[in-house]
Formats: structure tokens, C-alpha cells, sequence
């Protein structure tokens, strides 16, 4: 047994003829590729292939360079091992291969092994993995750069998963696995942009019938936006517009459907309708006349009828007739605007102009509205300026009214309206003040031929001439013409029924006239008019007493001498009288004897300062039981006006003379207090008839 023993030990120890080493085992091998990696990828690949080609052996003599090629030339070289082929056992000798085998296989998983050689093998794997990219990226270098290959479609691809349970990896050809391609469902074709308005306008017209307009022309415009040039979008956006009620618009699309489709008769006649419903019948007409074949009258009637009534409002402010027919006329066109339609610039100015005509307070007031309205609108708006001036004017306020005239004429220099007002306001005021400067220098005549002149500048303007008649009229007083003065006053208050100045200047003028019955009758109209002026019952009171007066003996007028003449001036003329009307020389005259009897009353009354004063205040026309009302109640009964009686008696005419404030011999008529001594009667002097 012995001599067994050693002869197997001395045959595993002796060299063999071709001095090879024993092979390696695996764990050896791996090893050995560790330690000389540069040496395994130093060798050519001739080495490799023959190295290869040779088949297993359990032994296998071999010499020193047969040995170092019978090794692989790299980890990335060794060939992969077929899994569907059992791994060749080698035998070496007389020993058995598992003898020979490293103490852990390296098929045994790295986890299953001890942590010293686990670490060990991990970091083996580690490396020959980072071997593998190198020579992946020597063999892609070596390669000449070209396009990359045309992507090719497949069906399936699984994506290789490297397991490193057996220690084996795949090829490296240079190459990863080809990605999988982009999988997207083929889309809906997209829809053209007209396509896509004509569902726009689809969803419109279904909107429009059910008369949900702001959701119609919302869609159209959508589709609108997407083909701008559409005639047929415009039209029926048109139309969706004249519905919801904006007008302005639906004349805007419309237009510009007509003038992409000219002879398009439903566009034309839409736009006539609109045109209609604005209050544009001259265009609307017009518009008409284009349309083949011709409209119905029915579709003419109303723009023709706005014609008509617009036509009969421009000839009735043109010829100067009443401006209520101007506003009948427009009130009457204007029921045919759509509802909810503004009123057109030009009709709003007519009835303005209507209004100024009429002249009163309340037609100024709505002028000034129309015009405020239009300058809301635009500031810079000459004829609404020149609107407001023309108000301004009429109501007094010439200065304002010269501002706007100036203003218009800043925006618009060759306005000529604004030009034509300015200058007549100008001249008016000019000759206004020129008299006004001449009545109170005292010039009577000339102030009234200045304000003559100033009437003839501008018959139309009603308060400004008021104004004018009633300063005539004062200037007429002071120069006695009369009834030219009441003349005045009525043309005054007929232009300005609420124009009291005037009419008080009416009154004074018919008192003046000595028509105090009139004077009495005007004084309480204008108490009517303004009751809270307590100055006008005063003038009542005054007008009422000379009416009395006026109705008892005048005797300046029997005498034939004013009421300022002198003492001698009424002495010649009671004794002219007097010889004319003596009734021994006038027999045959029975009326001789009471007009002598009159002249010799009238020459009594008015030679005595005293009588004189009474007769002209009236004295002698009070009841004392007017002047000290009865009953204790107080105060002066029967009206008369406490500033009247002073006056009177401060003239002495009522309380005279000396004493202690008793009546004197003249208080009353006939010479005192009934009962005194009687003033013989006849002429002053040496004339005395029994």
C-alpha cells in the first residue's frame, strides 16, 4: 500500500516528458486572470481561435508556450457555455476530479458563500463587467463612424436581464438591444379652419333661433375670427346684433357684408332695415333702390314715412312757423326707431332749434338738456355748442353764450353758424349799452333810438327783445308819448308772459295816461302774479285813489292849465274862462251858467295853496270814517295806506297850521267844519256876483 501511495505521489510529482504543468481549476484560473490581465489582452487572436479549437482533455502534456495558449486570452473571450449541455469533467491522472476542484465551486450564488470569499467574488464580477464596457467601446471605436440604421418596427421585444447566478453573461457584440418603437394611436384628422367656422356658425344659427342673441353672436364671431372675409358670418352677426338691440353694430357687419357681396338683395336688405331702424331713411331708400328684384312697398313703408315726417320738421323750422309743429313732426318719425334705438344727432339738434323757437322758460330749459346731452357725448361738438349759446342767449346770459360761440369756432373755424351768432351777440350788446349809457346821461331820444336800433339786430331772440321794448317803453314815458310806451310793454310781456318789470312799467305808463281804471285793473295782475311783493299793494292803493280823483271835477282841466302852473298862470286863465263863459253874455246857452259855475270852483280850489294841496292828494276824497276806523280796533280802516295820509299831512293840506294842532279854517271843504263862517263866493277882487 505503501509503494502505492508513493508511486501515485511521485507520479503527481514527477514531471512528464513535455514538462506542462497540471490545468489549472477554475477557482486557479480565475485567479490567474486576476493577477495578469494585461497579458491576456496582449494576446493575438490567433491564439485565441487556436485555443479554442482544441478539444478537452482530462490530461493533456503540453509544453510552455502550448500551456500559456491553452489559457483564455480574457474573461470577455472565454466562449459561453451552452446551457443545454452538462459542463465536461476533467480527469487528471488517477485522481478524481472532484479531488482536484477548488473547495467552493464557482457555480455556488456569492451569497451562499462565506463573506471573505463573497466580498471576493463580488468585486471579481465587478471588474470583469467594467472589462466588458472597455472592449465594448474599443470594438464601437474601431468601427468607422456611419449613420445609424433606419429604425425598424417590431412586434415585441423582452429586454435581456443578466442574472449573475451562474457567472456567465451575455455577448458583447458592440451593440445594446434595439429600443422598442414609440407606440401611439394614429389621431382624427384636424379639422381646416372653415370647418371649423362652419361649426362655429352652425352653433350660432342654432342660438339664434332660440333667441339666446348674446350667445349667437358670440359664436359667430368665432367663426368670424377664423375667416374674416365671410360675408355670410357678417350678415348673420347682423342679425344677432339688430336682435339684441345694438344697432350700431349690426350696421357695422352689415356693411361690411355688402361691400364683400354687393349685389347680394338679402344683404341689402338688412342693411336697409337697419338704416330704417336708425333713423336714416334718406339711406335706407337708397339702399333699396339697389335691391333686384325691387322690395315690397310693405319693406319701403316705414323708412318713407320717416321721410315724409322728417321733411315736414325741417320745412316747418325753416319757415318760421310755430316750433310745436317741429316737435309734432319728430315726435311722429320717431315712433318708427327700433326700440331701444338712440335718436339720431341731426333730429336731437332739430328739436333743439324747435325749442328756441318756442322761446319760453320751460322750451330754454329743454334746449340747454338737448344740448348737455350731445356734449356728454363729445365736448367738442360745435352745433351742440353752438345749441347751448344760442339758449344761453336767449335766456340774458350773453356773456356765457359768447364762450360757447368761441369754443365752437376753436374746434371748427369755419363754422359759420357759431361765426354769425358770435357777431350778433356781440352788435346786440354793443347797442345795449350805448343806450343804457344815453338814458341815464338823461338822453331820452337818443337811448330810443338806440334801442330801436337793437330790436332790428335779431327779431328772433324773444327775452333779449323784451328786454329791449320794455327800456323803449321807459324812454317813451319821459318824453310824455304814452301810449307808445304801453305799446311796448305789451310787445314786451307778449314775447316774456312772466316779464313782471315790464308790465309794472305798463302800469305807471297807463296812470301816467291818466287811465287809472286800467292802471288799478294791471297793478292787481301783477299782485296775482308775485303776491309776496308788498310794494304792489301800495301801488293799488295809489292807483285806486287818483281813479277816485279822476272821477270827480278836473279842475286843471276846466281851467285848461297843467298841474304844475303857477299861481299867475291859473289867475289869466280863470279870468279868460270866466269873460268867455259869463252867462250875461251867453243867454241863449243854459250850460253857460254851470260852466262859469265850474271855473269859478276850479279858480277857488287851486288859487289857495292850502285847498290846492288837499284837491291834488285827495284829501277831499277821504271819509273820516275811513281815516279813523270805528270800533277801537285800531288803527286806519277802510285800506288806506298809512304812507299816503303822512304825506298828505305833511303837505298841509290835512293837518294844518297853528295852534295846538287843531284843524284849520281850510281843512274842508267850503272854508271849516260845518257850521263856520262861509268864504263869500265870486270873483277875487273887484268881480263879485250876488
Amino acid at each position: 500500500m505503501k509503494n502505492i501511495f508513493n508511486s501515485k505521489k511521485s507520479t503527481r510529482k514527477q514531471p512528464s516528458g513535455d514538462d506542462s504543468d497540471p490545468p489549472l481549476s477554475p477557482q486557479q484560473a480565475h485567479h490567474y486572470h486576476q493577477s495578469r490581465p494585461s497579458q491576456s489582452q496582449s494576446q493575438s487572436p490567433s491564439h485565441t481561435v487556436s485555443s479554442r479549437s482544441e478539444p478537452a482533455s482530462p490530461i493533456k502534456p503540453s509544453t510552455g508556450p502550448s500551456r500559456k495558449s491553452s489559457r483564455p486570452a480574457s474573461p470577455g473571450s472565454r466562449p459561453q457555455r451552452d446551457p443545454a449541455k452538462p459542463r465536461p469533467s476533467r480527469s487528471f491522472g488517477k485522481h478524481s476530479a472532484d479531488s482536484r476542484r477548488s473547495k467552493h465551486d464557482t457555480d455556488i450564488h456569492p451569497l451562499n458563500l462565506p463573506p471573505a470569499e463573497r466580498e471576493k467574488r463580488l468585486s471579481a464580477m465587478s471588474e470583469r463587467s467594467s472589462f466588458d464596457k472597455m472592449d465594448v467601446d474599443k470594438e464601437n471605436s474601431a468601427q468607422p463612424p456611419s449613420s445609424p440604421p433606419a429604425p425598424q418596427p417590431q412586434k415585441s421585444f423582452s429586454v435581456p436581464i443578466t442574472s449573475p447566478t451562474n457567472g456567465t453573461k451575455p455577448e458583447a457584440n458592440g451593440e445594446g438591444p434595439a429600443p422598442p418603437p414609440h407606440r401611439s394611436n394614429p389621431s382624427s384628422p384636424v379639422p381646416s379652419e372653415a370647418e371649423q367656422a362652419e361649426g362655429f356658425k352652425s352653433l350660432g344659427n342654432k342660438s339664434f333661433k332660440e333667441r339666446q342673441y348674446k350667445k349667437a353672436i358670440k359664436e359667430y364671431t368665432q367663426a368670424i375670427e377664423l375667416v374674416p372675409d365671410s360675408p355670410t358670418y357678417l350678415s348673420n352677426r347682423a342679425a344677432a346684433y339688430m336682435s339684441d338691440g345694438q344697432y350700431d353694430a349690426a350696421l357695422e357687419d352689415c356693411s361690411r357684408a355688402v361691400d364683400l357681396d354687393p349685389q347680394n338683395p338679402k344683404f341689402l336688405l338688412r342693411l336697409a332695415r337697419i338704416y330704417t331702424n336708425l333713423g336714416r331713411p334718406e339711406e335706407a331708400i337708397t339702399t333699396f333702390s339697389r335691391i333686384h328684384p325691387a322690395p315690397s312697398a310693405k319693406d319701403m313703408a316705414a323708412a318713407r314715412e320717416m321721410q315724409h315726417h322728417m321733411k315736414a320738421a325741417q320745412d316747418a323750422l325753416n319757415s318760421g312757423t310755430s316750433g310745436s309743429m317741429v316737435l309734432h313732426a319728430i315726435d311722429q318719425a320717431e315712433k318708427l326707431l327700433a326700440p331701444g334705438a338712440t335718436r339720431p344727432r341731426k333730429w336731437q339738434l332739430m328739436r333743439g332749434n324747435a325749442y328756441l323757437k318756442m322761446g319760453g322758460l320751460n322750451s330754454l330749459g329743454e334746449a340747454q338738456n338737448i344740448a348737455m346731452s350731445l356734449l356728454r357725448q363729445n365736448n367738442q361738438d360745435p352745433e351742440a355748442l353752438v345749441l347751448r349759446g344760442r339758449a344761453l342767449y336767449a335766456q340774458g346770459e350773453n356773456d356765457k353764450a359768447i364762450q360757447h360761440f368761441r369754443k365752437a369756432l376753436s374746434g371748427d373755424p369755419d363754422f359759420k353758424d357759431a361765426v354769425r351768432w358770435l357777431r350778433i351777440v356781440q352788435k346786440l350788446d354793443r347797442m345795449k349799452e350805448e343806450g343804457n349809457a344815453d338814458y341815464k346821461a338823461g338822453r331820452w331820444q337818443a337811448a330810443f333810438d338806440k334801442y330801436t336800433s337793437a330790436l332790428e339786430i335779431d327779431p328772433t331772440n324773444r327775452g333779449t327783445n323784451s328786454k329791449l321794448l320794455q327800456n323803449r317803453a321807459l324812454c317813451q314815458v319821459k318824453l310824455k308819448n304814452y301810449d307808445g310806451a304801453i305799446t311796448d310793454c305789451e310787445r314786451a310781456v307778449a314775447l316774456d308772459p312772466s316779464y313782471l318789470k315790464a308790465r309794472k312799467t305798463k302800469a305807471n305808463a297807463l296812470g301816467q295816461a291818466e287811465r287809472w281804471e286800467d292802471a288799478v285793473r294791471e297793478w292787481k295782475k301783477i299782485q296775482e302774479l308775485d303776491p309776496e311783493d308788498r310794494t304792489i299793494m301800495k301801488e293799488i292803493r295809489k292807483a285806486e285813489l287818483e281813479l277816485k280823483k279822476s272821477q270827480r271835477k278836473d279842475y286843471y282841466k276846466i281851467l285848461g292849465v297843467s298841474k304844475d302852473a303857477d299861481e299867475s298862470t291859473i289867475k289869466k286863465a280863470y279870468r279868460k274862462l270866466a269873460i268867455i263863459h259869463h252867462p250875461d253874455k251867453n243867454r241863449d246857452d243854459e250850460g253857460a251858467a254851470e260852466r262859469f259855475k265850474d271855473i269859478g270852483e276850479a279858480y277857488e280850489t287851486l288859487s289857495d295853496p292850502q285847498k290846492r294841496a288837499r284837491y291834488d292828494s285827495g284829501e277831499d276824497l277821504i271819509d273820516p270814517s275811513e281815516m279813523f276806523g270805528g270800533g277801537g280796533g285800531g288803527g286806519m280802516a277802510g285800506g288806506i295806506d298809512p304812507e299816503i295820509l303822512f304825506s298828505m299831512m305833511n303837505g298841509g293840506g290835512a293837518f294844518g297850521g297853528g295852534g295846538g294842532g287843531g284843524f284849520s279854517g281850510g281843512g274842508f271843504p267850503g272854508g271849516g267844519f260845518p257850521g263856520g263862517r262861509p268864504r263869500a263866493q265870486g270873483f277875487p277882487g273887484s268881480f263879485h256876483f250876488g
